[in-house]
């Protein structure tokens, strides 16, 4: 069973949340960090972008650059920027996207958990980039981001939720892109000690998001733990900052495909191979989205084309088999157009949903690319099916939207 604790969080004034908090470290480059921090030093970007403090083009992993973070994270708490709250709390952080509400739960998950299996994943990570985010939490001392969990829904947990939002949030506002953010503390020890037991009879938490994060977390907590002779158990390094929602809040976005030729093939022979697997219908020039699992949309020389898998392609039993970016990869983009390494191969590119199927139009007609593929998006049953099963998902399955906000509360291993 899962095992998590409440926390004493570093975070910022109400009057100051919305200067304080930021997009996630990983969503944007430094460039775009540096413009949106522009005249604002106490945006979060100043601890995890602190590249932004130096010349354009400075090495973000160069040792000075980490040490800025740790400077800067210094000067946010002697300013009063970043305040740490005197007794341990839970707390709850919703965030509303096109007029829906999920609501997840703050909590400080256990290194144990992670190293154990008890905290699922279903994505591959890359050392270099786990090693970058362990140096971060290494010299800072702190979870300064947190990651994304789901839960399999819980009533007793949901009764909580619903409770404690009927209060008035801590911190209430809508960020730049549009999504609101809504923030609780839980002051109530009796409802801290439910959330404590509840979490106890859950077997399992899964990574919805952050797998490099969560990853780095529970390597710097168990570091910790294996450095210091006298380790009891209780420590706060063993534990990590972490947003745990239930399953059913959390909406998985479509995850899409473009690609710059057809491998020497013309439309039409390209369009006749893919009638092989698929059954192909030409759906005119106005945008076609996929209207369930194991159909396409294709879009090529001006015109949609609705793709659907033909039965006996997939297997059903077979938690990898059955996705559908698992289907177009092979049939598609492996056997037609011989894309065998999505991770590396430069004539493909990956479009979240987010940004609509608009944008596949507009790079496919610019010339830049050949044609575009949509998805239809991963169910939340899917991704913990694959995690139940010990199995890894491919490359750029998933997109979750909205992303958590940095810099509402912090984690410190101290």
């Amino acid at each position: 069973m899962t095992k998590v604790k409440p926390f004493k969080g570093i975070r910022p004034p109400r009057q100051m949340v919305t200067e304080v908090a930021s997009r996630p470290y990983d969503v944007l480059n430094s460039e775009e960090a540096r413009l949106e921090a522009e005249g604002n030093p106490r945006s979060l970007y100043h601890i995890i972008k602190p590249e932004i403090d130096f010349a354009p083009g400075t090495d973000e992993h160069a040792p000075e650059v980490y040490a800025k973070a740790v400077e800067n994270f210094g000067k946010f708490k002697d300013n009063g920027w970043l305040v740490q709250d005197d007794k341990e709390h839970y707390y709850i952080y919703a965030q509303t996207m096109d007029g829906r509400t999920q609501y997840g739960i703050v909590v400080a998950a256990n290194v144990a958990d992670y190293m154990e299996g008890r905290i699922k994943k279903h994505e591959l990570t890359r050392r270099d980039k786990e090693e970058d985010r362990m140096k971060h939490v290494r010299i800072n001392n702190a979870n300064i981001e947190p990651v994304f969990f789901a839960f399999p829904d819980n009533d007793e947990l949901q009764q909580i939720i619903d409770t404690v939002t009927a209060g008035k949030p801590e911190y209430d506002f809508t960020a730049p892109d549009g999504f609101g953010h809504h923030f609780w503390v839980v002051d109530d020890d009796a409802i801290t000690e439910r959330i404590t037991k509840a979490f106890d009879s859950i077997p399992y938490l899964y990574i919805a998001d952050g797998h490099h994060r969560s990853a780095a977390a529970a390597l710097v907590g168990d570091e910790k733990r294996r450095q210091n002779p006298a380790h009891r158990g209780d420590e706060e390094y063993n534990y990590f900052l972490a947003v745990a929602f239930p399953a059913s809040h959390l909406n998985i976005i479509d995850y899409n495909r473009v690609v710059r030729d057809l491998n020497g093939l013309t439309p039409e022979e390209f369009l006749s191979r893919l009638a092989e697997n698929f059954t192909v219908e030409d759906k005119g020039c106005e945008i076609y989205k996929p209207a369930k699992l194991h159909n396409f949309a294709l879009y090529l020389g001006g015109h949609w084309y609705s793709l659907t898998a033909r039965e006996g392609i997939y297997n059903d039993n077979d938690p990898i088999g059955v996705l559908d970016v698992t289907i177009s990869s092979d049939l598609i983009l492996r056997d037609i157009i011989g894309i065998t390494d999505l991770r590396s191969d430069k004539r493909i590119d990956f479009v979240g949903g987010i940004r609509g199927l608009g944008e596949l139009k507009q790079r496919v007609d610019s010339g830049e690319m050949a044609f575009a593929l949509a998805l239809y998006p991963v169910s939340m049953q899917q991704l913990m099916n694959i995690a139940d099963t010990g199995n890894i998902m491919p490359p750029k399955t998933t997109w979750f939207e909205p992303k958590l906000r940095s810099g509402l509360v912090i984690h410190s291993l101290e």
